[in-house]
């Protein structure tokens, strides 16, 4: 593709993302004044554009909150993340990092599968941190894809038509769990990250194609080639489901 082509379509991703952000933003109302949000990187595309995109806005007048990183790595696992980069990439936006490290024993938690005690143990430190930072929001990276991804799985394997909040009180502390790259394609953001060099993972997760998900992806591909619009059409459905404020 001729580099002005590519930086004509990263130059409109870029709007497109922009404007999709601040339209989640305001229409789920996902950050308040005064708010400390604490933005769970895991040094991916989506956690790293996040942590951009909530940096910037932050120094706009309304609503005015702060935002820190946190990233967590895990022993027992062989996912590999730069931290350096991270550190790097967080401090030129002037937003602190927080590295943590946890670990889970596979053989004696009765929970045997791997992606589900990483992910526990994961969000375990993140939320203890937010709580002693005094952070009201954790921002998850999670985009459009990912979202309509989860429905389709809920309806195949649980028979309930259902996915991932764009904002979601917990219930035992007091904090908010919001997804401001919820109306952003995956699309875009690859496009926006790769133009703008962002650095990949060092080793991606040993267990990231052992589930459904990537099997649910190509389904997914396969019905947007059926109707280009299905992506609407099931983010319109989700709606009312996703746009609730508690679980």
């Amino acid at each position: 593709m001729p580099l002005q082509k590519t930086t004509s379509n990263a130059h409109k991703a870029g709007q497109r993302i922009e404007r999709l952000f601040r339209k989640a933003l305001k229409d789920y109302q996902l950050i308040d004044n005064d708010d400390h949000v604490l933005v769970a990187l895991s040094g991916g595309k989506d956690s790293l554009l996040l942590v951009e995109l909530l940096a910037k806005r932050s120094r706009i007048f309304m609503p005015r909150f702060n935002v820190s990183a946190v990233h967590v790595r895990m022993n027992n696992i062989p996912y590999k993340t730069d931290t350096q980069y991270l550190e790097t990439f967080c401090k030129s936006l002037g937003v602190d990092l927080h590295v943590l490290t946890t670990e889970f024993d596979i053989s004696t938690d009765r929970r045997k599968n791997p992606c589900f005690l990483c992910s526990w143990y994961r969000r375990k430190q993140i939320f203890e941190l937010a709580q002693r930072l005094g952070c009201k929001k954790v921002a998850l990276g999670h985009h459009q894809d990912d979202i309509i991804h989860t429905a389709l799985m809920n309806v195949i394997f649980e028979g309930r038509f259902s996915s991932m909040p764009v904002i979601m009180q917990m219930e035992k502390m007091p904090l908010s769990i919001i997804r401001p790259l919820a109306l952003v394609s995956e699309a875009d953001i690859r496009v926006y990250v790769e133009a703008h060099q962002y650095q990949k993972l060092i080793k991606l997760c040993p267990y990231e194609h052992a589930t459904y998900r990537q099997q649910i992806k190509d389904l997914y591909d396969t019905i947007e080639k059926m109707n280009p619009e299905a992506r609407y059409s099931i983010w319109h459905a989700l709606n009312d489901d996703l746009a609730r404020l508690d679980m």
